[in-house]
């Protein structure tokens, strides 16, 4: 049993310093797949709200899988929720010119990759930063989706793939290649 599981079923059982561990353990993993996913303006929030689910539902964790698959799953159907609340509300209204202006070239390339990332479809975008990012094994990355491994396989290819059109220039928007345009995050 790996540690972050081990600290799991602890403070299931009531365990104070051992879910104050687990969430200092998984937290920064946490906050960076959300901002895969959602944005990284998003993403503390996102980890915030994770751990807020998290905790109550302490008393229900099993140990079917590991404590991080079972943290990573309900971070994804977090980001996933803000997700469609996003795209119910419209696209967000876009920076001043002034505040947009990258300071140095590392975040300019940060947020060009973070706008590929938005571009993606959620299930391959989720599939690709597991994956990619955090580098999971795809079996856990399947877990996390709840999906079999093969599809994560066909996902993060599929998400190359669209990555690799965008970044060729094939095409001038996402939406002439076929790719969904998800709205910038929002604080």
């Amino acid at each position: 049993m790996d540690e972050l599981t081990r600290l799991a079923h602890a403070a299931r059982l009531g365990d104070a310093a051992a879910l104050e561990a687990l969430v200092a353990a998984s937290y920064p993993q946490v906050e960076r797949f959300c901002a895969g996913l959602a944005g990284p303006a998003a993403a503390q929030d996102l980890a915030q709200e994770t751990f807020l689910r998290c905790v109550p539902a302490l008393r229900r964790f099993r140990g079917d899988a590991s404590a991080r698959t079972w943290i990573l799953a309900i971070a994804r159907h977090v980001c996933l929720d803000e997700l469609r609340a996003r795209s119910r509300r419209g696209p967000a209204v876009p920076l001043s010119p002034e505040l947009a202006a990258p300071v140095v070239a590392d975040v300019a390339e940060q947020a060009a990759a973070t706008d590929l990332l938005a571009r993606l479809e959620p299930d391959r975008r989720a599939a690709f930063v597991l994956t990619q990012l955090l580098q999971m094994p795809y079996e856990e990355a399947a877990r996390v989706c709840g999906c079999p491994a093969g599809t994560i396989r066909s996902r993060v290819a599929r998400a190359r793939g669209d990555l690799i059109t965008m970044l060729s220039g094939a095409s001038t928007s996402p939406d002439a290649a076929g790719l969904p345009r998800n709205p910038p995050a929002t604080a």
